[in-house]
């Protein structure tokens, strides 16, 4: 297949070649993003995307599902071992994707115009937890929470504060910019409190939580979601659990509510990436995650650089390039000309927009498959101050190059 750019004619299996050699070449810091093991791959680029299966196992719309059948089953119960292991939750794992498993326990227990209560952008939410550019409020009317500016923690007490006074339909919690454990357990008192839904929001954290490095919010929450792509290293897609009770209501809200038929082939990847994360090996992988974070933010401390919260207890941290005085655009794009990809990030208390943001936000679960060794991430450190100090070198360029030579992405 063959497209037209800039009057030049691209041959999609070149563009893919050349991506396949971007992504070896250079080292990715984006939190959100990681490299799925080839069985993964295989059961994406598998005839499994040929068959439409709308509906659920032994409920299909069509026929020619009993195999199909097996595999979301098979699928649903690897996803309870990890997450639910006292079978408290019914699970689903057709959403396409974080938002859309959002959209969907939003759907399950909200009508249009019901009040719902998350974390503001600045302070690490995502968008679909009451951003004004989202759905979540558009048709929702969304408060938002923030964290305390002096500290970057949670503040609990204004949580409840505010909560007590708006009296949402759903409380969500959850990031994806915010780098400290969260007290679902508080959370769920508050809600409790408040006669609220809780719905927690796994999408970054789920493989710290099922190497038992942060805390699970099954057990607290009347509903979970998250995605399988980031830190557990699976294919891009979402899941939800929920409270037995809800499970009607949030299979309706999936199916018909806002999807047809499910993607086969990425349910079967998903099952593969939750075989894979039940592994010992998978959990002294999250463990090397984040210890590899905590060394990062270290070094960039040592070197004068101030980290939102002061720290990390995940996978993922926050740079306020304020003192350095360079926006986070800025820095994302001169780091990426040395091949270091990060994402740009608002702050606490930023007064630049989302697209522009004063932050940078950096995670370590990428780099981490690749068997990167501390020596080379302080290099790599030592590499990004260099970098955003003085700009764009051919040397730093080189020295990351060596590196992602020295640390391929595995097969």
């Amino acid at each position: 297949m063959q497209y037209e750019k800039n009057d030049h004619i691209c041959s999609i299996s070149d563009l893919i070649a050349l991506e396949e050699s971007r992504q070896n070449l250079q080292l990715s810091f984006i939190a959100s993003e990681n490299y799925a093991p080839q069985a993964v791959r295989s059961a994406l680029g598998s005839l499994l995307g040929n068959k439409y299966a709308e509906g659920y196992p032994k409920k299909r719309y069509y026929a020619g599902c009993n195999i199909v059948d097996s595999i979301e089953e098979c699928t649903i119960k690897s996803c309870k071992k990890l997450f639910d292991p006292h079978d408290l939750m019914h699970a689903n794992v057709q959403p396409h994707s974080g938002s859309g498993a959002n959209m969907a326990a939003y759907m399950a227990f909200a009508e249009p115009g019901s009040r719902i209560l998350g974390m503001h952008m600045f302070s690490g939410g995502h968008l679909t937890h009451g951003n004004k550019a989202s759905f979540s409020s558009s048709v929702y009317q969304a408060l938002t929470y923030k964290v305390d500016y002096a500290t970057g923690f949670m503040d609990y007490a204004e949580i409840e504060r505010l909560a007590q006074s708006y009296r949402p339909k759903i409380i969500m919690a959850g990031a994806s910019a915010y780098s400290r454990k969260i007290n679902f357990e508080r959370l769920a008192e508050i809600a409790l409190q408040t006669n609220a839904i809780f719905i927690a929001d796994i999408a970054h954290v789920a493989g710290l939580i099922v190497a038992g490095l942060y805390p699970n919010p099954v057990g607290y929450a009347d509903c979970v979601t998250g995605t399988t792509q980031k830190t557990l290293r699976g294919p891009r897609g979402g899941f939800i659990l929920c409270k037995k009770e809800f499970a009607q209501k949030i299979d309706r809200a999936v199916m018909p509510g806002i999807q047809g038929g499910p993607f086969m082939n990425v349910i079967a990847a998903k099952g593969i990436c939750f075989d894979s994360a039940a592994t010992q090996e998978f959990k002294e992988y999250q463990k090397q995650v984040l210890h590899n974070a905590q060394i990062m933010t270290q070094r960039f401390k040592e070197l004068g650089y101030t980290i939102v919260s002061g720290g990390t207890d995940t996978h993922l941290f926050i740079i306020d390039l304020r003192p350095q005085k360079i926006d986070g655009k800025a820095a994302e794009e001169k780091l990426e000309h040395i091949g270091i990809i990060t994402s740009r990030s608002t702050i606490p208390d930023d007064y630049e927009k989302p697209f522009t943001g004063s932050g940078i936000r950096l995670g370590t679960a990428a780099i981490t498959t690749r068997k990167i060794s501390p020596e080379a991430l302080l290099n790599i450190v030592d590499g990004i101050d260099a970098c955003l100090k003085n700009g764009p070198t051919e040397y730093l360029k080189n020295l990351i190059e060596k590196i992602a030579s020295q640390f391929p992405i595995p097969d």
